[in-house]
């Protein structure tokens, strides 16, 4: 079986062959039938004649419905028509899997992204949605190259975890009790002595924290798996399921992490163009005519570096000239919203800008404390059309101050009594930053909702597929 992507690039007349897949359109002639195969390999489908001297010509063309799955022998022609380099001229057609044409939901009309959220098990068949999960497939093997190359170890980290690494508390518990009889203890909660793990289990936010043991061992290491968080928010922006790649690199400060996470992105959108254009010309012509565009630009330009401080007093400036009105307040302090990163990547720099040295008040724990005891070595790329897109730092080294870090942000230390066991044997300088893999697949493709870049979307009440 030859793949419809080959046939339509390096397919030579005269050919014989099977192609397999499922028939997205069926045109009938007097004597002979225009047959659109796809088999998802590629956007277009490859175009076959079916004429009335194959075996069994109208049953066949009468089972031949949109959906259809099925397979047809023939030998490659030039094609006449536009837009088309060859076309199959059918010898013999098997259908594997008839489908009703009065009841199947993909009729040939442009469907909202909600109604096909309704049939997720059907919408990876739309040339949108199969043209997004082409591009995620591409960004995966980009992400899993660059590392690769750079002779980063690829490490597989808990799903299951007792520490919340950000200190939100917005994670899913993970119990074997039966949650009509929980057994309790003498203050009448959750005796969790009693549960599979001894203690309070849940599943993992970030896997940063083991990363960082890993590369205390290798150097240089990444995650690339998923995440979880129990946020009830129903935004086009989160998920309750979603992957995260996360480097930590030993003998590494901020500057490093700026460099490597620049690199990556334009390594990921070089790949992409190059692996992917027709898909990318289809988002470009559909989606948001802005996306080759924000392509080049992120692999042409270098980004832009400022402080905390500075991108506040940009803010503040655009207010104060009359350039800009925000919904949310700008002050030194606040962490930055939305509205206030695209500003700065869209409309003051129009690039992608890199701010570093955050307020310690809203940064994690983990992020290393600047000697100005008011900033942490803290690092957010910001990006065009969608804000931040890569949050990062160099973390915390020093086995003293990291005791202070974790009691204030109100955390127990004996639960990271092995996190702070790096500080003691033999520590470092390391940094590293993570990527919602979900939200770099709509940064690339210009999609609007987060639901519609991940195949199964699990978001509030719906756990449907």
């Amino acid at each position: 079986m030859t793949r419809i992507k080959h046939i339509l690039t390096t397919g030579q007349p005269g050919e014989t062959l099977t192609v397999k897949g499922w028939v997205r359109t069926k045109r009938a002639a007097k004597k002979f039938t225009f047959i659109e195969i796809n088999d998802g390999s590629s956007m277009a489908g490859l175009q076959a004649i079916a004429g009335e001297d194959i075996p069994d010509y109208a049953n066949s063309m009468a089972r031949l419905n949109t959906g259809a799955s099925i397979a047809i022998t023939g030998t490659l022609a030039e094609s006449p028509g536009k837009g088309q380099r060859v076309e199959l001229q059918a010898t013999a057609i098997e259908v594997f899997g008839e489908s009703d044409g009065e009841t199947y939901p993909l009729q040939k009309k442009r469907h909202s992204f909600e109604f096909l959220r309704e049939i997720g098990h059907l919408r990876s068949r739309t040339n949108t949605l199969s043209a997004v999960f082409r591009v995620r497939n591409a960004c995966a093997t980009a992400i899993h190259q660059f590392f690769q190359q750079q002779d980063f170890l690829w490490m597989h980290t808990p799903i299951l975890t007792a520490s919340d690494c950000e200190g939100a508390g917005e994670m899913f518990t993970v119990t074997r009790f039966n949650l009509d009889n929980i057994p309790t203890n003498k203050e009448g909660k959750a005796d969790y002595s009693q549960d599979f793990f001894g203690k309070p289990a849940y599943l993992t936010v970030s896997g940063q924290l083991e990363a960082e043991i890993m590369a205390m061992a290798f150097t240089n290491v990444y995650t690339f798996g998923p995440t979880f968080r129990a946020e009830n928010s129903n935004t086009s922006r989160h998920l309750a399921e979603f992957w995260m790649v996360e480097p930590e690199m030993a003998f590494c400060d901020l500057e490093g992490n700026m460099d490597l996470a620049e690199a990556f992105l334009k390594h990921i959108f070089s790949y992409v163009l190059e692996h992917c254009a027709d898909d990318m010309e289809f988002f470009n012509q559909r989606i948001d005519n802005t996306v080759l565009e924000t392509a080049h630009n992120i692999i042409n330009s270098e980004f832009a570096r400022i402080t905390y401080t500075e991108a506040i007093s940009l803010l503040e400036t655009a207010i104060e000239k009359g350039k800009k009105t925000f919904e949310y307040p700008v002050s030194w302090g606040i962490d930055m919203q939305s509205e206030h990163e695209r500003y700065l990547a869209e409309e003051h720099f129009k690039k992608p800008v890199i701010v570093t040295d955050y307020p310690i008040g809203i940064k994690s724990f983990y992020m290393r404390l600047n000697d100005d005891n008011k900033t942490v070595a803290a690092m957010d790329v910001l990006a065009p059309g969608i804000g931040e897109i890569i949050g990062g730092s160099q973390r915390e080294e020093r086995l003293e101050m990291l005791e202070r870090r974790i009691e204030e942000a109100g955390l127990n230390k004996e639960d990271y009594w092995w996190y702070l066991d790096l500080r003691r044997y033999g520590t470092v300088p390391h940094a590293g930053f993570g990527l919602g893999f979900e939200r770099l697949v709509q940064f690339i493709t210009g999609m609007t909702n987060i639901r519609d870049v991940i195949p199964f979307p699990r978001t509030p009440d719906n756990l449907d597929f």
